[in-house]
């Protein structure tokens, strides 16, 4: 679940996330590629539902930072290739809330 805080402080929406979304995360938590990956997602509000709104193999951090929108906040998972000091490798998974200045 995610909660949005809209205009006043007593009002809260909270938000399911769809359960398409839920299968492909999971998915997406275990892939067994080793490329840079992400999910991005919003929120409809309309249907107060978190939605996949793309998905990104290959991705850098600074290709991803340009495929999100100057005005609308995003949530995304990201995985990465991680090279440790002792030359292991591991794939951490993020999550990331992006949110334009003033939004």
């Amino acid at each position: 679940m995610v909660q949005v805080q809209e205009m006043g402080p007593s009002s809260l929406v909270v938000c399911e996330v769809d359960e398409s979304l839920k299968e492909k995360l999971k998915k997406f938590r275990f892939r067994k590629e080793t490329n840079n990956a992400a999910i991005l997602m919003k929120i409809d509000m309309e249907k107060q539902l978190v939605i996949l709104e793309e998905e990104y193999e290959d991705i850098s951090l600074d290709d991803l930072r340009n495929e999100l929108p100057e005005r609308q906040p995003r949530f995304i998972v990201y995985s990465y290739k991680y090279i440790h000091t002792d030359g292991r490798v591991s794939y951490p998974l993020c999550f990331i809330f992006s949110s334009p200045v003033g939004e």
